[in-house]
């Protein structure tokens, strides 16, 4: 698709909005796993979850921000706390519910870099942005499943 560079922007800057919110329902479903487990189960989801997911939603929100203030543009008011999910999803749920929220931001953030469009718009301080959070993103899955592998055991 052909956009002009205000469409291109726009686009560029709801996608990112996106992914950043899905990002934050991931965020929180770890931090709700992580209220209801034992405290060498807690520390292991804040290394191998909470970290990395938090890194990611931080920079997904403040590229975003940035991207909007380069280009004079009114940026996503992101919740202070996504809802994490009915607590009667338990540990197992909630860390599934992350899995699928980051692979959502990153299928998200996968196809806008497929587009070309963070290239054709010119923004190079947008797409390490979006490489940093894939990065990120991309340790959840298989840590998350390995947790689910070994909990309760």
């Amino acid at each position: 698709m052909s956009y002009t560079g205000a469409e291109g922007r726009q686009e560029l800057l709801d996608a990112t909005a996106e992914a950043a919110e899905a990002v934050g329902v991931g965020l929180a479903a770890v931090g709700a796993a992580y209220e209801l487990v034992d405290d060498e189960t807690a520390e292991r989801i804040e290394r191998e979850l909470f970290a990395p997911v938090q890194a990611a939603y931080g920079r997904a929100k403040r590229g975003h921000a940035a991207f909007a203030a380069r280009h004079g543009m009114t940026g996503h008011a992101f919740p202070a706390a996504p809802a994490p999910g009915a607590p009667s999803a338990g540990v197992r749920g909630f860390l599934e519910q992350a899995v699928e929220a980051a692979e959502h931001a990153d299928d998200i953030l996968s196809e806008l870099q497929d587009s070309l469009l963070p290239v054709t718009v010119g923004d190079p301080e947008l797409r390490a942005d979006l490489a940093a959070v894939r990065q990120r993103l991309a340790e959840v899955a298989p840590h998350a499943r390995e947790l689910l592998r070994t909990l309760g055991r």
